[in-house]
């Protein structure tokens, strides 16, 4: 089975995807295109998954990935780092051509950013913690000390959780309203003391409330789609005793 590399014409100007399940060589409750050096897969398996990966959206380029912490910190990138030195954050932005910015998400939302004037990308991981403090926001503002302008960046939330998958309770929902009252809208009501939250809507919010120009969505979700994408909370649900990740792409030829 071949690599599948989901795309959007909002980000055509530069070489990306959003890649899933399908495609690589893992086995078990890993199988397939498993690039998650956490996961206890086989590693010699998921470095020729990532090595299929990059080859898929940007042939000879070099992979660059962070230790992902949920986290609101980006890492500019000068120069590609070897994978045991990599540094810690959740959002990686560069202006070097040949390199290729790697964020990896088993629910969480990944969002590739590309500013085709000024020549600069970024990746970011937004899970919820990182969604509410702000990492899509820090991503743009370390674009915009590369020479990007917030206007002129594209931004696409990829696959990830949808809202009718992702049931949390009251304290979580408070949070997020606490915030801010208009948070509400991204909450749907549930059981007692749950709702169901809409993580890729409140991530495509913060995007259009912090400026920048054009802002896209994949909506495909994560937990619905077992022979496409990996799952933290499938795999939890299923009581599988771990899950693979996936990994969204972009670089500068």
């Amino acid at each position: 089975m071949s690599i599948e590399v989901i795309t959007h014409p909002a980000l055509a100007g530069a070489a990306h995807g959003f890649l899933g399940r399908r495609g690589g060589v893992s086995t078990g409750i890993h199988a397939g295109l498993n690039v998650g050096w956490g996961s206890e897969d086989d590693p010699a398996a998921t470095a020729e998954n990532r090595r299929r990966a990059t080859a898929a959206v940007l042939p000879g380029a070099t992979l660059v990935c962070a230790y992902q912490v949920h986290s609101a910190d980006v890492v500019v990138v000068d120069q590609p780092w070897d994978e045991a030195d990599r540094p810690r954050g959740d959002a990686l932005v560069t202006n070097r051509p040949g390199v290729l910015l790697g964020i990896l998400t088993a629910d969480c939302a990944p969002v590739l950013f590309h500013d085709p004037h000024a020549g600069v990308i970024g990746a970011a991981h937004a899970g919820w913690r990182g969604a509410i403090d702000g990492v899509t926001d820090r991503t743009v503002e370390a674009m915009e000390a590369l020479g990007a302008d917030r206007a002129a960046i594209a931004a696409v939330v990829g696959p990830c959780i949808g809202q009718k998958s992702y049931e949390v309770d009251a304290a979580f929902e408070a949070r997020f309203v606490e915030q801010d009252d208009a948070n509400e809208r991204f909450f749907r009501p549930g059981k007692a003391g749950h709702a169901w939250f809409d993580l890729p809507g409140y991530v495509a919010h913060r995007l259009h409330a912090f400026g920048v120009g054009v802002v896209g969505m994949l909506d495909e979700d994560t937990y619905a789609q077992p022979e496409r994408f990996f799952s933290f909370r499938r795999a939890t649900h299923a009581g599988e005793p771990g899950y693979g990740r996936e990994i969204s792409l972009i670089g500068l030829g």
